[in-house]
């Protein structure tokens, strides 16, 4: 199931993505009696509620679709899109987590995941533009990456078991700004930065994804592509990611993990030949099976 969240009137409202249009699933609610009263009306209530919430809500799109309620199914190209996970309570990246992305960088392959944090500010959906803080830096660098979307507690849990708590998958740019990530030996400034997380447009049930550790991923730039890759580059998989961060703090639902860039960032390239985004540029993340995440850069207003 392809799960988004768009705004109507200011509010965050969820949609289900299907072959004849986006399921307004509050509208529709209001039009198509449900049979099962717990059907969410939240991506999050869909994450934390776990199989049952998705059970109750594939049953309840179907009723809907077979109704032929039409007002209660929108055009996605009308749609202004939010987050495809609006609030996670943790933003967790991995670093340098593809072989050949660590290469190009001239970085050593890690012992261990490398980890560091975003916030909530660095939040935004697909379509939106993305603000360059010019003021503070003139390097800003895109990232395609593969995000995990957890789906149940997890703590002390086996790689073997890892992918049982993940919910699902999405696309994200991990935009960086490389002279303040590297100011310090701490990367967060650099990463932190409002709007530096574009997260959707879909978020993807595990199931339909199937294995997370081969799906192709690409980064176009103004219809020039920047990365191609495949997530089976990637030094430390899913599994193990969910794995080694649950040892280390307990993930929660709607948890969201960054597993890190392919290579082909401008931080790769030789000094002489990197040109950095600049305002008008427009960028898309595209992995298989999650669609298209697709952002401008605009110079920041003072």
């Amino acid at each position: 199931m392809k799960l988004l969240t768009f705004n109507e009137n200011g509010l965050q409202q969820l949609g289900v993505k299907t072959d004849s249009g986006v399921v307004h699933i509050l509208k529709a609610l209001q039009k198509v009696e449900a049979k099962d009263s717990s059907v969410p009306t939240t991506v999050h209530q869909v994450i934390e509620g776990g199989a049952a919430a998705l059970s109750a809500l594939q049953a309840y799109v179907n009723a809907v679709l077979a109704a032929g309620e039409s007002s209660c199914i929108l055009d996605e190209g009308s749609l202004t899109y939010e987050p495809c996970v609006p609030n996670p309570n943790k933003i967790i990246c991995v670093g340098l987590n593809y072989r050949k992305h660590a290469e190009e960088t001239n970085a050593p392959i890690p012992a261990y995941p490398i980890l560091f944090n975003k916030f909530n500010n660095t939040l935004t959906g697909s379509g939106h533009d993305v603000p360059l803080p010019v003021k503070v830096t003139s390097k800003v660098d895109y990232e395609a990456e593969l995000v995990i979307v957890i789906g149940k507690e997890a703590k002390y849990v086996s790689k073997e078991n890892a992918l049982d708590y993940v919910f699902g998958y999405c696309n994200v740019n991990d935009l960086s700004a490389r002279d303040l990530q590297m100011r310090t030996h701490q990367w967060l400034l650099g990463k932190s930065c409002d709007g530096f997380s574009p997260l959707g447009p879909y978020l993807v049930t595990a199931d339909e994804v199937g294995n997370p550790n081969d799906l192709s991923i690409r980064c176009i730039v103004n219809g020039e592509v920047r990365q191609d890759s495949n997530t089976s580059d990637m030094i430390f998989h899913c599994d193990e990611i969910v794995s080694y961060i649950s040892q280390h703090m307990t993930l929660t639902p709607g948890d969201i993990i960054l597993t890190g860039t392919p290579e082909g960032v401008v931080l790769g390239y030789p000094e002489d030949q990197q040109v950095y985004l600049k305002d008008g540029d427009v960028v898309t993340i595209e992995i298989e099976k999650l669609g298209s995440l697709t952002n401008r850069m605009v110079n920041e207003q003072a």
